[in-house]
């Protein structure tokens, strides 16, 4: 039995939808996923301020692996994720706030921006996360989720160890 999953959800990049795919049969992936590829491109040929990014295509070495590959539809704007973290600390009024640190936590090409952005600016710390060592503007790595999670956890504890947290 095959198991197809097509998602759309909202980015972590502000104003992007998303469009990814994960557990298809191999066998299948290609034509169906150009197929839906070519849709997507035909409707955004009738919109000329919005244009199509593909996301990274993982080779696929067993019969049946979780893959991910993704359509973005973006506004043909200097847009990405280092103008998204802009915006947030801008509207947030965190530009220049002393006791907010912004810690950035990402695993694709995509995050790189963001990572730029924190590093340039001194204004926060951003983590890649990676099982392999990469060319980064990250700060930080962690190797995996579960990292992740543990970073993420013994921070919270941190913080709630600080005084007048108790």
């Amino acid at each position: 039995m095959m198991h197809s999953l097509l998602l759309y959800s909202p980015s972590p990049t502000i104003l992007c939808r998303t469009i990814s795919k994960k557990k298809i049969i191999p066998s299948k992936l290609d034509d169906k996923w150009v197929t839906v590829a070519q849709c997507v491109a035909d409707i955004l040929s009738h919109y000329p301020r919005l244009r199509l990014t593909h996301g990274r295509k993982i080779q696929l070495t067993m019969w049946y692996l979780p893959i991910k590959q993704v359509l973005e539809v973006r506004p043909v704007i200097k847009w990405d994720k280092g103008k998204a973290v802009e915006f947030l600390l801008d509207s947030l009024g965190l530009t220049n706030c002393d006791n907010v640190l912004p810690i950035y936590i990402g695993d694709d090409r995509t995050d790189e921006d963001a990572f730029k952005v924190l590093r340039e600016g001194n204004r926060g710390y951003g983590i890649l996360v990676s099982s392999v060592p990469k060319d980064t503007n990250a700060f930080y790595s962690l190797r995996d989720p579960a990292e992740v999670m543990d970073f993420l956890k013994k921070l919270v504890s941190w913080k709630n160890s600080l005084p007048g947290n108790e």
